[in-house]
């Protein structure tokens, strides 16, 4: 107990120099990995929703890639699908691809024969579900951008918690290395939840701006389609 105090002593009269050194040389020791371990339980649902916003991130983007189309090239080819009279041809070659645009047109051309209004009704029930489609798992991503800083901020209070209650157990004899364990707690928590908060909060906006050009497309799309389908009735009527 003698050998302890002493120490104790000695590391309470060393100079503030001294000891920011020893600090120091204790990181620099420390692997990336050992560092996240002193954020205590609360790093792993903060690992938790980092890989959860990693996955939304990587799996929103392919898919809103992959949903992209030439839509003047598409609409033109439909056209004149319609104008020669292959209607079967025209849903054959929306069904060849997989995506929001050529799905929509189906629906519409499969109506061709009832009113106008039926048809638009039929678009317009497509469009709102690729929408939904599009917009799938977003909320996710909004609710980890705001989630996980909140998380950080309760570690934040669990280490000054430790870290008080350490100087409680001690009766006040202590030194900033009984401290560390707190503050290491204290910190790391609050800075990975920080990133990882920033990083879901940023890719939230970023995917959410293609999605409303996306919507946007489609809607223009939708509306020419319609005009498309309106154009060759008059010609039909001159003709007979």
């Amino acid at each position: 107990m003698k050998i302890i105090y002493f120490f104790l002593l000695q590391v309470q009269n060393s100079e503030p120099d001294t000891l920011l050194m020893d600090m120091l040389q204790d990181e620099s020791s420390m692997s990336f990995l050992e560092i996240l371990s002193q954020g205590g339980f609360l790093m792993i649902p903060l690992f938790i929703l980092s890989v959860l916003a990693i996955y939304v991130i990587a799996e929103r983007w392919r898919f809103l890639d992959n949903s992209k189309m030439d839509i003047n090239n598409t609409l033109n080819t439909v056209e004149t699908l319609l104008k020669s009279g292959s209607q079967q041809r025209a849903v054959q070659y929306c069904d060849e691809f997989n995506k929001p645009l050529a799905r929509i047109l189906k629906a519409g051309i499969q109506k061709l024969g009832r009113p106008i209004n039926d048809i638009r009704d039929s678009i317009k029930r497509a469009g709102k579900k690729e929408i939904f489609h599009l917009e799938k798992r977003m909320n996710w991503l909004a609710t980890i951008a705001g989630v996980a800083p909140l998380i950080g901020f309760t570690g934040t209070v669990t280490g000054m918690i430790r870290a008080f209650m350490d100087i409680q157990s001690l009766q006040g004899n202590v030194n900033p290395s009984v401290l560390a364990g707190g503050i290491w707690e204290a910190l790391i928590t609050t800075a990975t939840g920080l990133i990882v908060g920033i990083i879901a909060y940023g890719f939230y906006n970023y995917l959410l701006g293609k999605i409303n050009r996306m919507v946007f497309e489609l809607e223009n799309a939708s509306a020419d389609f319609v005009d498309l389908l309106q154009a060759p009735a008059p010609k039909k009527r001159q003709e007979g």
